[in-house]
């Protein structure tokens, strides 16, 4: 039969699309997942909204299992993803297992942190590498050197950086700036490679796409103690600035609200 990658959205169920919603609502087994996307909303509306009843999958049952498949090859199963279905490599994979196995395949795009990222003054074809930032305790206490590479990488080519937290569903635990940013300025004094320190000028998206977006622009020390409220949140570390970019930026400055 068929398995359809449905994307919720960036924020919260109202932002599926109409055509994301029509897709749900003609399968014959819905599942989601929501260990790769902080959703602002309940399964209980995202039912109501589609009219039908979810099942949600934890990350081995999507990652290690091939469950969702032996549905779909009887059925017309839907897959709702928050973001954008394909931001994280783990549906790609299953793509690619199904189109193996003759299951025929759809997407249905949604917005994301990737395009929403704009919202902050940066030109969208400078931006470098994504790096997200993982919990130490996910590694046994290493420090992600590798992130650290990528973000000097970036700044060496004058490229922005896009900077993602880490979330632990199960836990209902999501990553916070100052968490993020502690993480980072270790990383600085192992390395010393004046890549991040409390002297870097960051920019901190929280909940984008939700009504109370806030963006804000400083330093490293002058945000770090900030509160930003709810999560998801985000940093951005802006490399060479075009002139029109360092102008939205010194708009962004002096706003601490």
């Amino acid at each position: 039969m068929s398995l359809y990658f449905i994307s919720i959205g960036l924020y919260d169920e109202k932002d599926m699309s109409l055509k994301a919603i029509e897709a749900a609502k003609s399968c014959d087994i819905l599942f989601a997942e929501f260990y790769t996307h902080k959703l602002n909303t309940t399964l209980q509306k995202l039912e109501q909204l589609v009219g039908k009843k979810i099942f949600v999958l934890s990350r081995k049952e999507v990652e290690e299992s091939d469950m969702l498949l032996k549905e779909a090859e009887k059925n017309k199963v839907g897959l709702l993803v928050g973001g954008d279905a394909f931001c994280a490599t783990t549906h790609l994979a299953l793509k690619y297992e199904a189109m193996k196995r003759g299951i025929e395949t759809k997407v249905i795009h949604g917005s994301s942190i990737f395009s929403a990222v704009g919202e902050v003054g940066l030109h969208m074809y400078k931006f470098g590498s994504t790096v997200t930032i993982p919990f130490l305790d996910r590694l046994r206490g290493r420090l992600p050197i590798s992130a650290y590479e990528r973000l000097k990488d970036n700044k060496e080519r004058g490229l922005h950086t896009l900077i993602l937290f880490d979330i632990v569903e199960e836990e209902k635990r999501y990553m916070t700036v100052r968490e993020a940013i502690d993480i980072l300025l270790k990383m600085e004094e192992v390395a010393k490679q004046d890549v991040f320190t409390e002297h870097s000028e960051i920019i901190v998206f929280a909940r984008a796409g939700s009504d109370d977006a806030k963006i804000v622009f400083g330093q490293v020390v002058e945000l770090k103690d900030m509160d930003f409220g709810n999560p998801p949140f985000s940093i951005i570390v802006p490399g060479s600035l075009h002139f029109t970019e360092k102008e939205y930026l010194e708009l962004l400055k002096n706003d601490k609200r």
